[in-house]
């Protein structure tokens, strides 16, 4: 099962997902799994990265991956329920990997192997990924760049997920439903 929770900055994709994912895995006995993409680059990140902690119920085990998704998400079974906050982050990250001067094929094998990744993961995943593109036409290349492939990449795992709920002003809005 892939539910791809979707939403903006400060939405509450990330509490609604954490939320939905403790109430399936208890209703289960699922193993409780936690991937955490963002790096702490600067102080205001690693502010955002305490709030996310502190706010975050012991019952995770945390997995903290910058970049290879891949690899974690093949470690884990049919008894693990995992939440993958974020995908732009992780997408940022990968373009940040490559530089500026990436082309849209090399951002794309990376998307591409991660839906591969996502595909053949047994465990029940939880996907938190931002909505980018509702705002103002970005300035600068890479910028648009970023917001082009995020968009591009939210289509595929909404495509592949079994639910998508988008996440606005804290109100979850069902999108895709198994």
């Amino acid at each position: 099962m892939i539910h791809l929770v979707l939403g903006g900055a400060r939405s509450g994709k990330s509490s609604y997902a954490e939320k939905t994912a403790i109430e399936l895995a208890f209703s289960h006995q699922y193993r409780l799994h936690y991937v955490a993409t963002a790096i702490a680059f600067d102080k205001e990140m690693q502010a955002r990265i305490a709030l996310h902690q502190a706010q975050r119920e012991s019952s995770w085990t945390l997995h903290e991956c910058s970049l290879a998704l891949n690899e974690v998400l093949a470690k884990f079974g049919r008894h693990d329920l995992v939440l993958v906050d974020c995908l732009t982050v992780w997408l940022n990250n990968v373009l940040f990997e490559l530089g500026d001067e990436a082309s849209s094929h090399e951002i794309e094998q990376w998307v591409d192997e991660l839906v591969n990744a996502l595909t053949n993961c047994k465990a029940h995943l939880f996907l938190v990924s931002n909505e980018v593109g509702l705002g103002v036409i970005p300035m600068g290349q890479v910028t648009r760049k970023f917001v082009d492939h995020a968009g591009w990449m939210n289509q595929k795992i909404a495509r592949l997920a079994d639910k998508v709920t988008f996440v606005a002003a804290g109100l979850p809005i069902s999108m895709k439903s198994e």
